[in-house]
């Protein structure tokens, strides 16, 4: 209910597409308003979902600042879940006849940073616990103490929902512009 509140007082009235009766005798849907017009509206809706989107992922990285120990648990977490992937990225491109080195030796190069990376925040989680470096978790033990790893999952997989969506509407208003673009101006679309 709040979000549609929010969505609302963020909409202006021009954002609104029209509905147009197709009437027996018209021979487009919308006869009265320009195809130019009709991909300027279907921008300023691509832009408002994005711009919503931005705000949606910023609001709920700012709600999941808790602590040090939680956010480096969140690296960890991170890392782990790319290591096997990127493993197995690199089993598959050996397999392809043709591929360059290059391609095969920076995914062998990320896999093997990426190991190093997850063995270097496990030293710098324990660290932080035997020196008492925690303070921020130690403020927030109610929230933490109660967490479990499968929360802790959803949190991960819900800030990747609002991330990817976030990217694929900046990716929707782009493609738009560009076809906007293509329509009235076709030889100067390069900034696309």
């Amino acid at each position: 209910v709040c979000w549609a509140v929010v969505l609302w007082t963020c909409l202006p009235a021009h954002s609104f597409p029209v509905e147009c009766q197709e009437g027996p005798g018209s021979a487009s849907p919308c006869p009265s308003i320009s195809q130019e017009k009709l991909l300027d509206r279907v921008i300023q809706h691509a832009e408002l979902i994005y711009r919503v989107s931005e705000e949606s992922c910023s609001l709920f990285s700012e709600l999941q600042q808790i602590s040090d120990t939680w956010l480096l648990h969140s690296v960890l977490m991170l890392v782990q879940s790319w290591v096997e992937p990127l493993v197995y990225l690199q089993t598959t491109l050996e397999r392809y006849d043709a591929v360059p080195d290059l391609l095969l030796n920076k995914t062998k190069w990320v896999a093997e940073k990426l190991i190093s990376l997850e063995q270097g925040v496990l030293v710098l989680i324990r660290k932080m616990l035997e020196e008492g470096l925690t303070s921020s978790f130690n403020d927030h033990s109610s929230v933490q103490s109660d967490v479990q790893p499968e929360v802790l999952e959803s949190i991960l997989r819900d800030y990747t929902s609002l991330c990817c969506f976030k990217k694929d509407a900046h990716k929707m208003e782009t493609f738009l512009k560009l076809l906007k673009c293509r329509q009235t101006d076709k030889y100067n679309c390069a900034l696309y």
